[in-house]
């Protein structure tokens, strides 16, 4: 796993891995922990091919779990990714209440990523 540093102040991480990073809360709290260390940044760009697919299956509760972790310490993350291929309403609409708000964000590009990250302080 890599990062890069990007945005207009640059302080915001952009995580750059081949494989899932995001499958549980402890590996949200080491992501959160290692890019705190790496990059002193506390807002986050994943690709969603990086986050366990179980994630966007609400009833699981991991999408719950894992995104409190974010809140709890503060940190902002931009999932980047096509969420059309989902036809749950109850995820649909967790989508629409996440972009609403200041913390995080599902998003189809980068570009858009740093456009909500940047947005928010």
């Amino acid at each position: 796993m890599e990062y890069k540093i990007v945005g207009k102040k640059n302080d915001i991480a952009l995580v750059i891995a081949d494989e899932i990073v995001i499958r549980d809360t402890q590996s949200a709290l080491d992501l959160i922990a290692s890019t705190q260390y790496e990059t002193n940044c506390d807002k986050l760009i994943v690709y969603k091919s990086c986050v366990v697919d179980d994630f966007f299956v609400l009833s699981t509760g991991l999408a719950g779990e894992i995104l409190q972790k974010f809140i709890n310490y503060r940190k902002k993350i931009a999932i980047v990714g096509d969420y059309s291929k989902y036809t749950s309403k109850p995820l649909k609409d967790f989508i629409y209440e996440s972009n609403n708000g200041n913390s995080i964000y599902f998003v189809s590009s980068i570009e858009e990523a740093l456009l909500k990250l940047e947005s928010t302080e």
